[in-house]
């Protein structure tokens, strides 16, 4: 684990720059040996035995459906105090206001949520009826800029092969995984056939 000396962002991955901040990483300690490859749970033949509601799990572990889940909550807010005043006219000059800013709130929260809804149900679906291919981690990292609950976002970078090409997907988790999650790892991915740009890793970090 290398922790930047700057603003305290944390990898798993040496680089010489912090993605956060931009200052100079320290030099990294000798890497663990990798994880045998006959130790990484394999996944289960499809169909896999996700309930529905994994998605709403997932968006709950979500930075972007939370933050657009705020915005949704001060949206409501802002249109039921400003409508009323908006109706009744001799207070229409300070409803409109509160009333412009709901609806700018819920024009922002709305389509967020809706958008990443729709990228949870794509991920079960992959957990559903994926296939598998053996893959490789290629980098871990703490992301200190955004916030969720007090607790910074964990990305995971991820490589796998599929029909002779090759491609990367990445998934992000409120779990701290620097420690269970390091590059070079090895690790299963879910991807599905005519589509291999919708992937995940097995099992999945919630």
């Amino acid at each position: 684990m290398i922790t930047c000396p700057w603003c305290g962002s944390n990898y798993a991955a040496f680089q010489t720059n912090c993605k956060n901040c931009g200052g100079p990483l320290p030099s990294p300690a000798p890497d663990a040996a990798p994880l045998p490859v006959e130790n990484v749970p394999a996944p289960p033949p499809a169909p896999r035995a996700f309930k529905n509601s994994f998605a709403w799990r997932q968006l709950m572990s979500d930075g972007w459906a939370i933050a657009a889940g705020v915005f949704l909550l001060m949206g409501v807010i802002f249109a039921l105090v400003g409508i009323p005043l908006t109706v009744a006219l001799i207070t229409a000059f300070v409803g409109l206001p509160f009333a412009g800013v709901g609806l700018l709130f819920l024009g922002v929260g709305v389509p967020v949520v809706i958008w990443r809804y729709q990228k949870a149900q794509q991920t079960l679906n992959v957990l559903r009826v994926g296939q598998a291919a053996l893959g490789n981690i290629v980098d871990v990292y703490e992301n200190y800029n955004v916030q969720v609950n007090n607790r910074h976002p964990w990305t995971i970078a991820y490589r796998f092969q599929a029909s002779g090409r090759e491609y990367e997907g990445k998934t992000t988790t409120l779990r701290p995984v620097g420690f269970t999650h390091q590059p070079g790892q090895p690790v299963y991915v879910l991807y599905l056939p005519d589509d291999p740009a919708q992937n995940t890793i097995y099992p999945p970090v919630m």
